[in-house]
This record gives structure tokens, C-alpha cells and sequence, in this order.
């Protein structure tokens, strides 16, 4: 087994590269504060010596200008940090399918551009705001796919910020309500974030597979949690991609009978040294067969697809939750639906207190991702791989190497 990668997980494609957590870790003569960060500033993210590391700061990102455009590299500013921020150097960060749902606007317009995405982010805490208790430089710190809320709605006060009643300060691409303009995602050298939108990162995650967590993670646990998955339920996942192969993995650690639904003919022994069954969503006869057998579903195919035909191997009363495909839901049958009394519901993310407990259940349980890492000039040649289902299972941007 490969210490560094402390799980034997290998990468098969060319110029993917596994850094595990030691890599990255402060301490030690050759590892010392400035050998160890001193790649991450390059000619437009230089920091002088002796520089104020409070001071807002021009830093490099890879943005994009148009949709299914290439990213490019752009001079973003990062803001001063204020009394609640916590900065970082961004080490990792993950490529969802969401990023490039909003680069093509596979959600209705595209962009808004110049857009940084990225909103799975796994950093070194480098300055921290007089309030802040929680982080301390060196400390490693997560952000997901929010950066503020109101905190006061009755939403924000139960722990649900990112269903704000006046609104959720997205990741990038959102209004942004400290700096004005608009807001810029981890696609970049470093970010500033208010201390309680970012969740602290165990010492036992390998940080290169912990990224993805921030949304992949959560956005598959909170369904889980919501509608109480428990040990020997029978649950089904569609979709094994970022977000589908964390719900087998989730699935499977809390010791439910997992069936994987997939497409893709080579994501079968995959799946099942995940420890779940796979089944090919075109074997009509095994689909047959399953009718009325399963708990829970959780659908993360991230477009339209046929939901019906998924609802109807749902047990009585049970629930298909659907977590990725966000835009019109087409063709479901009111009879077949009202007939077993099944239930179609939508998740989205989670809120602040339940990613942070996500992101410790998958270090006491060994839940991590399996990622490819890339270089931030990979990033166009990543997302068209995403879009040929040609990834296992989540990209994971080395922004170290920018």
C-alpha cells in the first residue's frame, strides 16, 4: 500500500499525480513555512517580505471569459482581512459538474463572467481577524459552496444558510456583499472568507482527496441524515459520478445494502470495490426485478433524465431525492406515483454545522473521495474530460502548482 496516497488508491492517467497529505504539511527543516508555501507565489500573487498578510492582495486565478470557453489565467484582488475572516492559501481545489453548468449555462444564462468557479476548496489558514477563534495560522481550513448569508432568518438560525431567506452569497459568480462586484471561487491562489463559512479539516485527511467534500460530500450526507438512513435499509444511487460515488461511500460506511445505477459499463468492478452492487441502468430485466425494493434513492445524474422509471423501484412511501439535475423535471406519472404513495424530493448542499460534521465523520471513518489531480493549465482539458464521463471520479486542481 502507498503510504502517501494511505489508501493504495492509484491514478491511470497521464499527468494525473497523487500528493497526499505529508506533502503539504508545515514542519520540519525541508519542510519550513517558506520552502513549503514558497511555489504558491508566482509574478502576480508575489508577497513582499515582510508584507502585511491583513492587506487586501492581487492574486492570480484561472477564470473563464465566455461559455465553453478555456480558463486563462486573471489578476482577481482578495479583500483585506476584516475581524471575521480567516485567509488562505488555496492548496485543492475540486471541479464539480455545477462549475461547468455554470461556465456553459446549462442552468439558463451563462456565467456571469469573467467567472473564477470552484467551490470545493481545501486551504492554508495564512491570517486570521481579531474575533477569530477558531482557526490560527497553519491551521487547514475548508470552504464549500457558500461564503456568506444573513444569519438571522429563520433558516440561517437552524443551521440551514444555504437556504438564506435574503439570500445566499455564493461561492463565485454571486453578488458580493463585503467588496462589491462579484465573488471568486478557489480557482485560485488564495480567498478570504468569513470564519463561519469555513469548517475545520482533520489532521487524518488526506488533504489532496478532501476537497471534494465541501460539496460532493455534503450534498450527499445531508439527504442521508435528513431522511435516516439506517444500517441494513436498502438504498439506491444514480448517477456515479463526484457526487454519486460519495453516496456509495457514505452509503456503504453507515452499513446499508447499496445498489449503484450507472451507465457507464467500466464503472462496474468500480462500484463494486466500493462495496456496493452495480447494476446498468439499460438491463431492463435486473431494473424489473428491483420493483418496490429499495428505502431510499438519491439520484446525482447531473441532467435530465428518465426519474420515472427509478421512482417506480422505490419501496411504499419512500422517497427519491434528487441532488443534481437542477433544471425542468420532465415525465413522471402522477398514477404511479400516488398509487405506492412514493415521494419525489430535491436536497441541495447542506448547511455550515452539518458540513462540518460530514467532513469528521469521513475522517473517523476513512470516507474519502478517489480523485485525479491536475495542474491549473489541465483545467480545460479536465472539464471536457468531465462532460465525456471520462474522470474517476473527481478532478481535483493542485493550485499549488499554479
Amino acid at each position: 500500500m502507498c503510504e502517501k496516497c494511505k489508501n493504495g488508491h492509484q491514478h491511470h492517467h497521464h499527468d494525473a499525480i497523487d500528493l497526499g497529505r505529508r506533502d503539504v504539511m508545515l514542519g520540519g527543516a525541508g519542510l519550513a513555512a517558506g520552502v513549503a508555501l514558497g511555489s504558491m507565489f508566482g509574478a502576480t500573487g508575489a508577497m513582499a517580505q515582510g508584507a502585511d498578510p491583513m492587506a487586501a492582495e492581487t492574486v492570480e486565478g484561472f477564470a473563464f471569459n465566455a461559455a465553453h470557453g478555456p480558463a486563462k489565467a486573471m489578476s482577481i484582488t482578495r479583500r483585506a482581512v476584516g475581524p471575521n475572516d480567516v485567509k488562505m492559501d488555496v492548496l485543492f481545489a475540486g471541479i464539480c459538474h455545477s462549475d461547468i453548468h455554470t461556465i456553459n449555462g446549462d442552468w439558463g444564462r451563462a456565467g456571469p463572467f469573467p467567472l473564477v468557479p470552484g467551490h470545493e476548496i481545501i486551504g492554508r489558514v495564512t491570517a486570521v481577524g481579531s474575533n477569530v477563534t477558531r482557526f490560527k495560522v497553519g491551521d487547514i481550513g475548508g470552504v464549500g459552496c457558500m461564503v456568506d448569508s444573513c444569519g438571522e432568518c429563520e433558516n440561517c438560525l437552524a443551521g440551514r444558510e444555504q437556504n438564506c431567506l435574503n439570500g445566499t452569497t455564493w461561492t463565485y459568480g454571486a453578488e458580493d456583499k463585503v467588496s462589491g462586484g462579484l465573488t471568486f471561487g478557489g480557482y485560485s491562489r488564495k480567498i478570504v472568507v468569513k470564519d463561519h463559512f469555513v469548517v475545520n479539516v482533520p489532521e487524518s485527511l488526506d488533504l489532496s482527496r478532501a476537497a471534494p467534500l465541501m460539496c460532493a460530500g455534503i450534498t450527499t450526507y445531508s439527504p442521508m441524515q435528513h431522511w435516516k438512513l439506517e444500517k441494513g435499509q436498502s438504498v439506491g444511487v444514480v448517477g456515479i459520478g463526484g457526487l454519486g460515488h460519495m453516496a456509495v461511500k457514505l452509503a456503504v460506511a453507515r452499513g446499508a445494502n447499496v445498489t449503484a445505477f450507472t451507465t457507464s459499463e467500466y464503472k462496474m468492478p468500480l462500484i463494486k470495490a466500493m462495496g456496493a452492487t452495480p447494476v446498468l441502468d439499460t438491463d431492463a430485466a435486473t431494473m424489473g426485478g428491483m420493483m418496490n425494493s429499495l428505502d431510499l434513492m438519491i439520484a446525482a445524474v447531473p441532467y435530465a433524465f428518465d426519474m420515472q422509471k427509478y421512482i417506480n423501484l422505490l419501496k411504499l412511501d419512500a422517497t427519491l431525492v434528487n441532488v443534481g439535475q437542477l433544471a425542468q423535471i420532465d415525465g413522471l406519472s402522477g398514477m404511479l406515483m400516488g398509487f405506492g404513495r412514493k415521494s419525489l424530493a430535491g436536497s441541495m448542499i447542506g448547511g455550515m454545522a452539518e458540513t462540518q460534521e460530514v467532513v469528521n465523520y469521513c475522517a473517523a471513518h476513512n470516507v474519502q473521495p478517489d480523485v485525479e489531480i491536475i495542474r491549473p493549465d489541465q483545467i480545460t482539458e479536465a472539464i471536457s474530460r468531465v462532460i465525456n464521463k471520462d474522470v474517476k471520479f473527481r478532478f481535483v486542481i493542485d493550485m499549488r502548482q499554479a
